[in-house]
């Protein structure tokens, strides 16, 4: 670790569009209640309150699995609106004691106050004055976690959840990071911990007897990470400027679009609303490459790009045909993007033009 010790602070906001919807009409408070499309358009929860978790619901899941576990769950429709205005007011908190915030999500961010003398220097101070804030200043309740680094941190903010916070001291680290099942590390999902599960390896604790080499051998490069993170060791920054590196939209469709026909006419809405998307976010970097993505009936899943400065329908059709090709079946989802260069290389003013009609040229850069 740096010297001095890193102070990070992990806060996240409690089952926040739920909290959001249940500040706003109090009617809410006590019943199941989740946020996320209707099972009929094979809509999924986006989040929801502690009393739908109660019967199993959780983020995720298809709406139509959720009102069979809980038939009185109250399903409402997503109002980003309201969760963007709650969430520049949070982030407004946060950065009200350090300029070292890195949004993960509209509730969710890292904070370094590592030097910060606010609260006479304390990070469980801070992460406590900053939880009374956003119960007062925005009406909902957040969780954080204190530690050494940002795996740690992450960790905590789940240990008492909700409206609770937890902290895990430089000298506490190793073994509150042995006692952790291995689903917990960073970047391992349920793939990776299955196959740990099958080498006999449930903690960090047990992962801590497999050598570098070792992980290295069974994982590929994640093994050095893993060989890290289970001793509790992580040095990435707290990132205040995440850089995009792509920008899409996507739609699952109530009904399988039957052919490639269907598709192609199910284009142009998903374009419409990406242009609609790319121009809000005023992305300053230049494009580089376009990209279609389609999920088919079977669930199997394929995304086609290809270099280009300036995509238009022509493009995009064109890589809907070469992802289609590749199985032929019916498709669940469709989505277009674009894919953002690493350099900085162009204004604002020149990206918006995206959209403008492309020269005859445009459609030679698809292959």
């Amino acid at each position: 670790m740096s010297n001095p010790t890193r102070k990070i602070i992990h806060c996240d906001c409690d089952c926040f569009y739920a909290a959001v919807e249940m500040r706003d009409d109090p009617a809410l408070r006590g019943r199941p209640i989740a946020v996320g499309g209707r099972a009929e358009t094979r809509g999924v929860i986006a989040t929801c309150n502690y009393e739908a978790r109660a019967f199993g619901v959780h983020s995720a899941m298809s709406t139509a699995r959720a009102l069979q576990l809980c038939p009185q769950l109250i399903l409402l429709p997503p109002d980003f609106e309201r969760y963007r205005e709650a969430s520049r007011r949070i982030l407004a908190i946060y950065r009200d004691y350090t300029p070292l915030v890195e949004p993960l999500s509209l509730d969710e961010a890292y904070l370094d106050v590592t030097g910060v003398e606010r609260c006479r220097g304390s990070a469980s101070l801070m992460a406590q004055e900053i939880r009374d804030r956003i119960r007062a200043e925005v009406g909902i309740t957040a969780s954080a976690g204190i530690a050494p680094n940002k795996f740690i941190a992450k960790v905590a903010s789940d240990w008492n959840k909700p409206d609770g916070q937890f902290v895990v001291r430089p000298q506490d680290v190793d073994a509150f990071v042995a006692a952790l099942p291995v689903k917990k590390i960073f970047g391992v999902g349920k793939v990776t911990a299955a196959k740990l599960n099958r080498l006999g390896v449930h903690t960090c604790g047990e992962l801590r007897a497999w050598g570098a080499a070792e992980l290295t051998q069974q994982f590929g490069s994640f093994g050095a990470s893993l060989y890290r993170l289970c001793r509790g060791i992580d040095e990435r920054a707290v990132q205040p400027d995440r850089i995009r590196k792509s920008l899409s939209v996507e739609t699952t469709y109530a009904q399988d679009l039957p052919d490639l026909a269907a598709c192609r006419s199910a284009l142009d809405a998903l374009i419409a609303d990406f242009q609609r998307r790319f121009e809000r976010a005023r992305e300053p970097r230049p494009v580089h490459k376009a990209v279609v993505k389609i999920r088919f009936a079977d669930f199997s899943r394929t995304t086609a790009e290809c270099v280009c400065e300036v995509p238009d329908v022509r493009i995009w059709q064109a890589l809907l045909e070469e992802a289609y090709a590749r199985k032929g079946l019916a498709v669940r989802l469709l989505g277009v993007g674009v894919r953002f260069s690493e350099a900085l290389a162009v204004p604002v003013a020149a990206q918006i033009s995206l959209f403008d009609p492309a020269p005859d040229t445009a459609a030679d850069q698809t292959h």
